[in-house]
């Protein structure tokens, strides 16, 4: 281990193999940090802290800090962190609350640019991207590979479906399906995600199903559960049309609306 003289490690810390600590830095009691982590200097480990192999905490961020809700009072929870994620500078990341199970949970190869903030409760999985500026709201899920671009704010309780992209200075306050994309003041789905799924080698035949799924549940005008069903009899042999069907299924906030279009815009997609 390579530990700056002037950082300040509790003794109730537990730091794995190759751990490199830099000036300044502190690290509290009831912290677990995994083999070959990078904590920079200035960076804050906060107490009831579990975190993986091969994170780097840059400088200035703070990794574990106390709920922000007032219902908290100091009971203990955790914050866990997977592998391999680049946490950058002045990030903020806080622990959970007893009102959301007691824990948030980050998974792995995540990057979390500059003043990016994950609040208390919140369940992100892996590969995710959030850009400089965005923050989550409590009791917010986040999707594999979902990226959310600068200075956008999701509400408690949403839910970012997997590799959806949110465009940047937009307002997520209902959910965003899987593979979507959604951008606005006050967000609004624009249609499949098209980039995402030609960067993940989605076969023509699948993002010609996300097409059509996006046309019935949003354009057609059926009833939510009409149009589910007639997206399942028509492109239910996809399993990422299934888990989106079953994303859908689930949400409680209701989904993000569409782009309003009229005759003159011509066809949503191409």
């Amino acid at each position: 281990m390579a530990i700056h003289p002037t950082a300040i490690i509790a003794p109730g810390a537990v730091l794995g193999e190759g751990v490199s600590v830099g000036p300044y830095a502190i690290i509290e009691d009831h912290v677990f940090i995994g083999d070959g982590t990078r904590i920079d200097a200035h960076a804050v480990i906060r107490a009831y802290t579990r975190m993986g192999k091969n994170n780097h905490v840059h400088p200035h961020a703070v990794v574990g800090g106390e709920p922000q809700d007032l219902k908290f009072h100091g009971e203990e929870s955790w914050l866990e962190i997977g592998d391999e994620n680049n946490i950058r500078e002045f990030s903020t990341m806080h622990r959970g609350t007893e009102g959301g199970g007691g824990v948030t949970k980050i998974g792995s190869g995540n990057l979390l640019m500059a003043y990016t903030h994950v609040a208390h409760d919140c369940i992100l999985g892996n590969g995710i991207v959030m850009s400089n500026a965005s923050s989550l709201a409590g009791h917010v899920t986040v999707g594999d590979h979902a990226i959310i671009a600068g200075m956008s704010g999701v509400h408690q309780f949403a839910r970012i479906g997997e590799h959806a992209f949110i465009g940047g200075m937009t307002g997520i306050t209902q959910d965003v399906p899987p593979w979507m994309l959604a951008s606005g003041e006050r967000a609004v789905i624009h249609g499949p995600n098209l980039v995402g799924l030609r960067r993940a080698q989605a076969s023509k035949e699948t993002i010609a199903a996300f097409k059509g799924a996006f046309r019935i549940l949003w354009r057609s005008g059926l009833l939510r559960s009409e149009a589910l069903q007639k997206i399942m009899d028509e492109y239910g042999s996809f399993p990422e049309i299934v888990r989106f069907v079953d994303f859908v299924k689930q949400s409680e906030r209701g989904l993000c609306p569409a782009e309003q279009r009229s005759e003159k815009d011509g066809p949503a997609e191409k």
